[in-house]
């Protein structure tokens, strides 16, 4: 089941045309990504203090399919994909009335404060992915 977040184009996000600039989605579905995580109960702040883990994006695959433009309503979904060791792969959409304009399949890594991968710990994984543990 996907977890949706709203947002709303503001001027800021947009380029000389008018339309959202191409690497303002990251930035959408960056927001989209912390709100799931945080839905989930994940304190990512507290995951940092108590076990010096963070997430972080290891590789990102996306289409941009329609622009969308100033004061656009737009919806982010986060869907899980899978959850393995220390991974995480997530479908991301952003979608103006439903329809989609820009896709992307995002894998997180969690490392540990030497910027190594590090395995999820079951806690965070339960919370991630309750199906699965």
């Amino acid at each position: 089941m996907a977890f949706e977040f709203p947002i709303r184009v503001y001027y800021e996000d947009t380029d000389l045309a008018g339309i959202v600039y191409y690497a303002n989605y990251l930035k959408f579905i960056e927001r989209g990504r912390s709100e799931w995580v945080r839905s989930l109960g994940v304190d990512q702040a507290r995951m940092r203090a108590e076990t010096g883990t963070v997430f972080a994006v290891r590789r990102v695959e996306a289409e941009y399919l329609k622009p969308a433009r100033y004061d656009d309503e737009l919806i982010v979904s986060t869907t899980l994909l899978a959850e393995t060791g220390a991974r995480i792969q997530l479908a991301q959409e952003v979608k103006r009335a439903g329809e989609v304009l820009f896709a992307a399949q995002v894998t997180l890594v969690c490392l540990n404060e030497a910027g190594a991968a590090q395995r999820i710990s079951a806690e965070i994984r339960r919370k991630l992915a309750p199906s699965l543990h």
